[in-house]
């Protein structure tokens, strides 16, 4: 059995960045990754990169056979650098395999050529998460049947797409399928779209989106599938029967623990399979971690790198001395135009017991945006009334992705939200919004 400082399970962003922290320090990793035709995890080959890709060219007018084609030239530069970048390190083991734990201390590793045994002083599960698939009778059997994972291989534009979930997912494929000229059909089980964001943001989002042709169908579920004659044929529960060249299920991701064999261990996981793990990304054994989707909270790029960050500092005590404990954490939906978003909505702020003031700002009124040719969409302000804090903010329009990042910032930092309202911002710009959005 081989034993190393720290052997780490899938090569995705967070167990990269620890790797290369331990080789730093001149120590020994074992890395395993079970497929190396996705090295360096779902952000770079089925998620991040590859749909922002399509999603950047459908909003510039591009076909989806151009957008397609730049994807498959993007997408292998960025695994192979990833490679590359670990490989050629001498303290790095690479480990082509499924790894499956066989106690708290010994991880087996099945490989083509047989199975080894490995331990370490370290282990990180870095696993990632799949995508959740609900059990609908036919699938099997039916063609054309996708996630956002086997769709992204699809190399013809559907005529016709059905998207099952109206969440980010399904309404970034939904938003990028419509440019692209197909027509959108999405599938929500509740009576109403993003449930979770702010109403008056939400009612906004469906028209914009509405107006691209997309179809928003409430309180639907599909129950069956089969083809007919090359298409897919959906069965609902309200009795309605759809057709589509594509069907694609945008109905959430599960943590990728079902392989690990956790149950040989004292690892403590959820139902779903999610990892519990304490604010470094500790699980219930002391020299396990766990980073990442597989961790089941935030599925985001940066805050799989966060966790790397975390998990460096509990182990070696480097230089977070200006961090935040991942609190106010943003994000973007990469719809057109996108919505990003930091903190708490109007609804919950008041569920928490603040007395809130609220300002709305349209996108229509910044003259930056009609220079971008876009001016979409709502930007909205959440501020505690008695103490002037910023609780939340919501950014549905061009380049919010980009300016959300200044609120985080500033929350971060417990500014008043009048140093946001009295902040010099040059011109012209979308953030120099934030100077009629924070006039309260």
């Amino acid at each position: 059995m081989k034993r190393y400082d720290c052997l780490i399970i899938g090569s995705g962003t967070a167990g990269a960045k620890i790797a290369k922290e331990f080789v730093k320090r001149n120590l020994r990793v074992a890395l395993i990754e079970k497929d190396f035709n996705v090295f360096g995890g779902s952000c770079i080959n089925t998620a991040c990169i590859p749909t922002k890709v399509l999603i950047e060219d459908s909003n510039h007018g591009y076909t989806y056979k151009e957008a397609f084609a730049r994807k498959n030239e993007i997408v292998p530069w960025f695994q192979a650098s990833k490679y590359k970048s670990l490989s050629r390190e001498e303290n790095i083991t690479l480990y082509d395999g499924t790894a499956s734990f066989l106690s708290n201390e010994v991880v087996e590793v099945n490989m083509d050529q047989g199975n080894e045994r490995l331990t370490a002083d370290h282990i990180v599960i870095n696993t990632g998460s799949t995508s959740n698939i609900p059990p609908i009778e036919g699938m099997e059997q039916t063609q054309n049947i996708y996630t956002s994972t086997t769709i992204l291989e699809r190399e013809t534009l559907p005529e016709k797409i059905l998207i099952v979930g109206g969440g980010y997912i399904g309404l970034e494929f939904a938003s990028m399928y419509a440019n692209f000229g197909s027509q959108v059909t999405v599938l929500l089980r509740g009576e109403k779209l993003l449930p979770h964001e702010d109403e008056d943001i939400a009612q906004e989002i469906q028209q914009v989106l509405e107006d691209k042709g997309i179809t928003f169908m409430f309180e639907s579920e599909v129950t069956k599938v089969q083809e007919d004659n090359g298409t897919v044929l959906a069965f609902l529960n309200d009795g309605q029967e759809l057709t589509a060249d594509a069907l694609l299920l945008a109905t959430g991701r599960k943590p990728n623990t079902e392989e690990l064999k956790l149950e040989k261990t004292s690892i403590e996981a959820s139902h779903s399979g999610a990892i519990d793990v304490n604010k470094q990304c500790e699980s219930s054994v002391p020299h396990i971690w766990a980073v990442g989707d597989v961790r089941g909270k935030e599925q985001f790029t940066y805050v799989s790198y966060d966790d790397g960050r975390q998990v460096i500092n509990a182990i070696f005590g480097s230089h977070m001395e200006f961090a935040n404990p991942q609190k106010n954490i943003q994000y973007t939906m990469f719809i057109d135009p996108p919505l990003a978003r930091v903190g708490l909505t109007e609804a919950q702020a008041k569920e928490k017991g603040y007395e809130v003031t609220v300002n709305t700002v349209p996108v229509r009124t910044i003259g930056r945006a009609h220079i971008l040719r876009d001016a979409r969409g709502l930007f909205k302000a959440v501020v505690d009334k008695k103490e002037g804090k910023i609780l939340g903010v919501s950014l549905f329009g061009k380049q919010s992705e980009e300016i959300i990042n200044i609120i985080k910032l500033a929350m971060d930092e417990n500014w008043h939200y009048c140093r946001m309202r009295d902040q010099m911002f040059n011109h012209p710009i979308m953030s120099e919004a934030f100077n009629g959005l924070f006039n309260l």
